[in-house]
């Protein structure tokens, strides 16, 4: 079956998006987060954690069960899951909803919603979730959405058992990709264009260490993250420059570690929101990337090109451009391609190649130039919601320690790789 991508601003040319300022993010929920599953303790399996974000999320807004007509949630984790043979548990059992995913209608019967009537079990990972939801309540399919986005980790099958890895053969057109690596050459890919971007500005890996010495520190003021509870310590640029190596040049503290987690959101009308408990954060655009390169393997250009259209379609559908944004939290799943975002929406007006110059400088929270305000997913563990959660305490004015010195009443946040990906624009004001 080909999912509905309809809904999708993912072209230039669309204009400004017809529910401009008539949706809101009323509320807000995060789990508990740990390394992974321990496979026994129920509460903490993925839909133990599911529940806890979501009811945390509906109590944010000051609503009840029966205010929600809406469940939308993402299968990408459990695809996630499935590269590890199956199933994970001997048989018999009915089902692993609840373990490796929460589905839209696990959810629905677990906490028993009366009025739900819009149920999305299959979106997309975060980055298009977000702005599929905000699409359907717009649209009318619901009025309050409840949007959950579990990220699951259960000890031994987070891509470590892959059969792929240890075939003898690469079938087909893997046979381009699989011999690079991880997600089938993905990273390979990206090191290559990283590589490429040092080569063409002169830049080298050692650029990166302020901004992940940074994302770290602003992690550890986030109370829920992985390394506030678990690992509560600043890492050094000594640390850094002799992070283990993983894939020349990647190091082992460029990338983000894969927890057990779960982010809720809720949706609904700007008319709703007036009377929920939150200041609403309102919705301007969603825009989505879904494209790849000519071949199995993009180019720094490709990157380049993919992540400046997708910052025309946010300033087309939205109305702004980038001197509007004061909260921006892009992708940093790998530090080695957080610059291409960074440069493609040109934030503070930073150009291509310049965005190592730009970690230089005062990016802490405190300073004018507060990049990744939420310490992003290499900061606070694989979660990916910290990049929307964020965005939205900024926004209210609830960040804590956090909280930005400069003026926060926009904010930009997305997710995933330049090429693939999908970003929303929030503001404190409808219009």
């Amino acid at each position: 079956m080909v999912s509905d991508t309809s809904w999708m601003r993912d072209r230039e040319g669309l204009g400004v998006w017809e529910h401009r300022g008539k949706v809101a993010v009323v509320g807000w929920g995060q789990s508990h987060m740990d390394r992974r599953w321990d496979g026994v303790t129920m509460d903490r399996s993925c839909g133990g954690l599911a529940k806890e974000a979501c009811l945390k999320a509906i109590a944010d807004a000051g609503l009840s069960l029966d205010d929600i007509d809406g469940l939308i949630t993402s299968a990408d984790t459990r695809a996630e899951q499935t590269w590890a043979p199956r199933p994970y548990f001997a048989p018999p059992y009915d089902t692993e909803d609840g373990l490796i995913k929460a589905s839209a209608e696990w959810i629905n019967r677990e906490l028993g919603f009366k009025n739900a009537k819009y149920f999305k079990s299959d979106a997309s990972y975060i980055g298009p979730m977000m702005g599929l939801a905000a699409q359907a309540v717009g649209d009318g399919l619901c009025e309050t959405a409840l949007v959950w986005y579990p990220m699951v980790n259960l000890e031994g099958r987070y891509g470590h058992n892959n059969p792929q890895n240890s075939n003898e053969e690469a079938p087909g057109s893997s046979a381009f990709t699989l011999p690079w690596g991880y997600q089938s050459g993905a990273m390979f890919n990206n090191l290559v264009i990283f590589q490429q971007y040092c080569k063409k500005y002169g830049k080298s890996h050692e650029g990166l260490a302020p901004l992940c010495l940074n994302l770290r520190r602003n992690g550890l003021m986030t109370p829920w993250g992985y390394y506030a509870m678990h690992e509560p310590h600043q890492l050094t640029t000594d640390d850094y420059l002799n992070g283990r190596m993983i894939e020349e040049p990647l190091v082992i503290f460029d990338c983000d570690r894969p927890v057990n987690t779960c982010g809720a959101f809720i949706f609904t009308t700007a008319e709703r929101a007036k009377d929920l408990r939150q200041k609403p954060v309102y919705v301007l655009n969603h825009a989505q990337n879904t494209g790849k390169g000519r071949s199995t393997m993009s180019t720094l250009e490709e990157h380049q090109e993919a992540v400046s259209s997708l910052a025309r379609k946010m300033w087309e559908g939205s109305g702004l451009g980038a001197a509007d944004v004061d909260i921006f939290n892009p992708y940093d799943g790998y530090l080695t391609f957080t610059q291409q975002f960074l440069e493609g929406f040109q934030w503070h007006g930073v150009k291509f190649g310049e965005a190592h110059d730009f970690y230089a400088d005062d990016i802490r929270v405190e300073g004018p130039h507060p990049f990744l305000s939420s310490g992003g997913n290499n900061g606070t563990g694989r979660n990916r919601s910290v990049l929307y959660s964020d965005s939205i305490q900024q926004l209210r004015g609830t960040a804590g320690p956090r909280q930005v010195t400069v003026r926060a009443d926009t904010a930009l946040a997305g997710c995933n790789t330049p090429d693939s990906n999908g970003f929303i624009m929030f503001s404190k004001h409808p219009s």
